[in-house]
């Protein structure tokens, strides 16, 4: 379990957000999550979506870089593994693939990736999967203060410190990128 001192990232966000009123399914079980690891964030929603790193980092008027997006890959059509990448990082499937020991890495598609992690395309949170994933995160994430991800939907995110995210995914720093 992580530290229960922390504190949510209100600070980290602008005060012009509301928080959500945690009536979505969705939501509800990435803040549920979070806090039974005793991370405490604050998750905010939006009218307009926030299903990509530029819709995202829009909405909350902060830099693409500091977008934390979750993609799911299927190895050897078989294994599923996420990769927490940095909004404008792309993942290089061959860098992927030999880091696993695996011939093929794709992309999962849209129903794929709502069978394994149980939540929709686009509002994919790094956390709360239907079943454990192995993780591996861009170290680009890690150089700022606060990443933000999707909550569950999308158009709902949360601000979580980067070593938290790390480590409440098991995550390994990986160069799996372009």
């Amino acid at each position: 379990m992580l530290s229960s001192s922390r504190q949510p990232y209100e600070g980290h966000l602008p005060n012009w957000l509301e928080r959500s009123p945690l009536t979505d399914k969705n939501i509800k079980q990435v803040k549920e999550f979070l806090d039974a690891r005793g991370i405490r964030v604050s998750i905010l929603t939006f009218k307009e979506t926030t299903r990509t790193s530029e819709l995202a980092a829009k909405a909350i008027r902060c830099e693409v870089d500091q977008i934390a997006k979750s993609l799911l890959f299927i190895a050897d059509k078989e294994t599923a593994v996420l990769v927490i990448a940095s909004g404008k990082s792309r993942v290089d499937t061959r860098k992927l693939a030999e880091k696993l020991g695996a011939s093929e890495v794709k992309i999962a598609d849209a129903k794929t990736v709502k069978e394994v992690t149980g939540f929709p395309i686009g509002g994919v949170p790094p956390v709360a999967h239907s079943r454990p994933l192995r993780t591996f995160i861009d170290a680009r994430l890690m150089s700022s203060p606060v990443a933000y991800a999707a909550a569950g939907t999308p158009n709902a995110i949360i601000g979580i410190s980067p070593e938290d995210l790390k480590n409440v995914t098991s995550a390994e720093v990986a160069d799996v990128f372009e």
